[in-house]
C-alpha cells in the first residue's frame, strides 16, 4: 500500500498560551510547555509586557471571600500603600507560605531562587479594592454567555488563592450562561504547576480544553 500524496493534510491542533502569575516568570510553565509541545501544540509562554518575568493575577470583582491565609499572602504589599506604585518581592519565607507550603523551608529555597521575581503592588491593590471601585478593571460581565469555555482549578491547600476563592470565582462566571467546570485538587497548592503529580492536572487540563474548545 502508497500513501496518496494527495490526501488533505491531518488538522493542526490549537495553539496554547500559556500565562504565569504574579511573583513568577515564564519559566514556571517549563513542564507544561515542553509537555504539550511533545503533543503536537505550538506553544506561547510569555512575560507580561513592561513588567519583565511578571503577569496580573487578580481576583475578580464580586468575590467577597478573603480567607486568613490569602489575607496574609497579599497583606506583603498592601501593607503600606505607598506600595501601589512598586513592585514588592516575597522574602524566601512568604514565597514558601504562599507558594509551596507543603515543602520545608530547605526544599522551597532553591525553586524561590529560580522562579521568583518582585511583582508590582498595583495589582494587589486593584484586587483588593475592587468591590469598593466603580468600573474597576477586575470586573465582569456577567451577561457575556458567548465566551469561550472555562475550567477553574481549585487546590485545597493553596495560601495564595484558597479553593473559597476560586469557587466564588466560579459561581459567578456560571452566571453567563457560558461554559464553566471546576476541578478541585484537594492536595494541592499554588505550586501545582511544578509539584509532584503536575503532569495529572497538566494532562486533565489539556484535554478539557481540547475537548471544549470551539471551532
Amino acid at each position: 500500500m502508497t500513501a496518496d500524496t494527495d490526501a488533505a493534510p491531518a488538522a493542526q491542533k490549537p495553539a496554547i498560551v500559556l500565562v504565569h502569575g504574579l511573583w513568577l516568570t515564564p519559566l514556571s510553565w517549563e513542564g507544561w510547555k515542553q509537555r504539550f509541545e511533545s503533543k503536537g501544540h505550538t506553544v506561547l509562554a510569555p512575560a507580561w509586557p513592561g513588567l519583565e518575568g511578571t503577569v496580573e493575577e487578580a481576583q475578580i470583582k464580586g468575590v467577597y471571600i478573603v480567607p486568613p491565609a490569602q489575607a496574609k499572602v497579599v497583606s506583603v504589599a498592601l501593607k503600606n500603600p505607598a506600595n501601589r506604585h512598586k513592585t514588592q518581592m516575597l522574602t524566601p519565607e512568604e514565597f514558601h507560605y504562599g507558594f509551596t507550603n507543603t515543602l520545608t523551608l530547605q526544599e522551597s529555597k532553591p525553586i524561590y531562587d529560580r522562579l521568583a521575581v518582585p511583582g508590582p503592588g498595583r495589582v494587589l491593590f486593584q484586587a483588593a479594592f475592587a468591590n469598593f471601585t466603580p468600573h474597576a478593571v477586575t470586573t465582569v460581565n456577567r451577561h457575556h454567555s458567548s465566551r469561550a469555555p472555562l475550567l477553574f482549578l481549585a487546590n485545597g491547600k493553596d495560601h495564595t488563592v484558597p479553593a473559597a476563592v476560586t469557587r466564588a470565582a466560579c459561581k459567578i462566571q456560571k452566571k453567563t450562561g457560558a461554559l464553566t467546570e471546576l476541578k478541585e485538587y484537594p492536595d494541592r497548592t499554588h505550586y501545582t504547576f511544578a509539584q509532584d503529580g503536575w503532569e495529572e492536572v497538566a494532562d486533565y487540563s489539556l484535554d478539557w480544553a481540547v475537548r471544549n474548545a470551539r471551532t
